[in-house]
């Protein structure tokens, strides 16, 4: 046996008393509502999820490790919400939680989030306080009170709108939300309200607010709904024959709203959105081309902001050093995520600070610019 050989199996046998360091999973949870009334929106988020994840971990994850996504549905439930966050956090581990889908889901549970030191990462909550929670919550989405003026105020250049009537649930946290600060943008815009009606989740019949709406004569409806009445509420005013535009916030704006309201009946709505699928960015060109292929059909706000979430939080871990001390991790990621930026499918994007309820330095909300969209014959066409 020569002296290479020799050296050789000396090598072997210390690779095998010390074998080489494996790459780990970075685990991230993902609470969702993938049943029930807001399914439409958690499968949509899934699915950007998981396609951002996948082409993370194609091309290599996180300095070698891979992104692991810990899924649990989350069912649009607060309480459900709340269970999943303790599951997440304090039984599976994971470094942080992206979620939950409703605002209602995140006002009950961030504050687990926040009081185990945890980052939750909304992607589709817009209402108002949230982030106020706490330093650890965070969202991509941007909120209703940055979106809605912008897309009234394009309704009254673009489409002379001059008076509205006013349509929102009374019992749902976002919808509230998304009337409050509706209420305050006319208010700002001094544009005239004809009347304003409620409703509330689960209802299917809206005629009775509908006639009396027709009745007042408005240019256009401003609805603050999710669609799942959002939906039936356009097909049961061109029914009535109340064919003015409508003008909706963020639950609004979805590919869905065309299975919901068939043909004509989804026409005339605007929304605002920092996404849209007519816009040719090259970012966007590329998701929309990859979320294709994947899922074989057309992405929607909330996949997008998914997609582009994933790519934030990772474009953080790659300036954090993981050391597996969870605790410290958390908190690294934490420390990490408010100086990204990024220029994803949704556009241009950084963190801005908000304030709690003291006007202390608090969590952290979307900082982009809204692009106003009008339906017409199944597209989203963008207003210019």
């Amino acid at each position: 046996m020569n002296f290479t050989y020799k050296k050789l199996l000396a090598a072997v046998a210390m690779a095998g008393a010390f074998p080489a360091a494996h790459a780990a999973d970075i685990k991230l949870g993902m609470a969702e509502a993938l049943s029930g009334g807001a399914a439409q929106y958690g499968v949509a988020i899934r699915n950007g999820f998981q396609l951002a994840a996948d082409e993370i971990n194609a091309a290599g994850g996180i300095d070698g490790n891979k992104l692991a996504l810990v899924i649990e549905d989350e069912q649009g439930k607060k309480e459900e919400a709340i269970n999943v966050f303790k599951k997440l956090i304090f039984q599976d581990k994971v470094l942080m939680i992206f979620g939950p889908t409703l605002s209602n889901s995140a006002q009950a549970a961030d504050p687990i989030a926040q009081a185990g030191k945890t980052v939750a990462f909304g992607t589709s909550n817009t209402a108002d306080g949230i982030t106020s929670i706490g330093n650890y919550v965070f969202r991509n989405s941007v909120t209703e009170a940055d979106v809605l003026p912008a897309t009234l105020k394009m309704a009254m250049d673009k489409a002379g709108v001059k008076k509205v009537a006013v349509l929102y649930g009374n019992d749902d946290v976002f919808t509230k939300s998304g009337y409050d600060n509706f209420k305050k943008a006319l208010e700002d815009l001094k544009i005239p309200v004809t009347t304003t009606e409620t409703f509330a989740k689960g209802d299917v019949d809206f005629k009775a607010q509908l006639t009396k709406i027709k009745g007042t004569n408005p240019d256009a409806v401003v609805l603050s709904a999710l669609l799942a009445e959002g939906g039936p509420i356009m097909v049961q005013a061109r029914q009535i024959g109340l064919n003015v535009p409508f003008i909706g916030g963020n639950g609004m704006n979805s590919v869905k709203i065309f299975d919901l309201a068939p043909g004509a009946a989804s026409n005339d709505l605007w929304v605002g959105s920092p996404w849209s699928i007519e816009n040719p960015a090259p970012e966007n060109t590329k998701f929309i081309g990859a979320y294709k292929a994947k899922y074989n059909m057309a992405p929607d706000q909330f996949a997008a902001q998914a997609y582009d979430a994933m790519h934030i939080v990772a474009a953080a871990l790659k300036k954090t050093k993981l050391t597996g001390d969870l605790a410290a991790d958390r908190a690294a990621l934490r420390d990490a995520l408010p100086a990204v930026s990024w220029t994803g499918a949704t556009g241009p994007f950084k963190f801005r600070q908000a304030k709690d309820r003291a006007g202390r330095p608090a969590g952290y909300d979307a900082e982009q610019a809204p692009i106003v969209s009008v339906t017409k014959d199944g597209k989203y066409l963008i207003v210019k």
